[in-house]
């Protein structure tokens, strides 16, 4: 296949950076930090189902996972459900094989001289280091993928459910509902998966449901403050195809998806 045609390098584009942004959300994921930190403000210090002491402590993957949810508008908007879904179990496949070749980098026997460096003046045994911040547990993996998987299959039925019945109008309605839907669904089942039924941790419903709700409303906020974004990309689409091109892929992504034909 030939990428001549403007809709086709879009595609290449947009899928390019949507499996880049998933597979960078996993690996940055292992980093927990404070939003209030980084925003130089108090922590909130949130009481929730007698979990006491919440702060907004977020996994840094969250900073790809609004992008990678516009990127999964955009894409149903222009090229409809079927290709959102490929690209949601071809990015799947992506995660997994980069996790195996992870696992198997972390099993090398490292050299000698590697092992124990100074950085910034602190000694630092490098492959511990490097097996804490690149392996995770085979159940939060499982948690991840799945929860990505529902949550993509979520966003992009409802994103068309609501088109179907506002049509072309209310861009940010079907955008940002579809994602604040699939995002509720992903705070919940990765943490469900990764913390509640994995015997490690074993957390009780308790705190599952107090995480998921801090973890909710901080996706809450930000897919709500990145709305104007969806819109600004999407001018910079229909500049780039040209009205007629832009209106045609839109069309024919939607009557693919009322009438089940591809």
């Amino acid at each position: 296949m030939t990428f001549k045609t403007k809709e086709s390098r879009l595609f290449l584009i947009l899928g390019s950076f949507f499996v880049a942004n998933a597979i960078l959300a996993e690996f940055i994921g292992v980093k927990i930090f404070s939003v209030e930190g980084s925003l130089g403000i108090q922590k909130f210090d949130i009481n929730l189902f007698g979990v006491p002491d919440l702060s907004f402590n977020m996994s840094a993957g969250v900073v790809t996972w609004p992008l990678i949810f516009i990127m999964t508008d955009i894409i149903n908007e222009y090229f409809g459900v079927r290709q959102v879904r490929f690209l949601s179990i071809l990015t799947s496949i992506l995660i997994i094989y980069a996790f195996l070749v992870v696992g198997f980098a972390i099993n090398l026997v490292p050299s000698d001289f590697w092992i124990n460096q100074s950085i910034q003046g602190q000694a630092v045994n490098m492959n511990l280091a490097f097996a804490g911040i690149f392996g995770q547990g085979m159940w939060i993996i499982a948690g991840s993928i799945t929860a990505f998987l529902i949550g993509q299959i979520a966003d992009v039925m409802i994103f068309h459910r609501i088109k179907k019945l506002t049509g072309e109008k209310a861009l940010w309605l079907r955008a940002t509902g579809s994602t604040l839907v699939s995002q509720f669904i992903d705070s919940f089942v990765v943490i469900f998966i990764a913390f509640y039924i994995n015997p490690q941790y074993n957390w009780s419903w308790q705190m599952v449901a107090a995480i998921g709700i801090v973890n909710y409303t901080y996706k809450f906020l930000v897919a709500v403050v990145m709305t104007p974004l969806l819109y600004v990309v999407h001018a910079l689409i229909d500049r780039y195809l040209g009205k007629e091109l832009a209106q045609r892929l839109i069309s024919s992504a939607a009557q693919k998806e009322f009438t089940g034909k591809d």
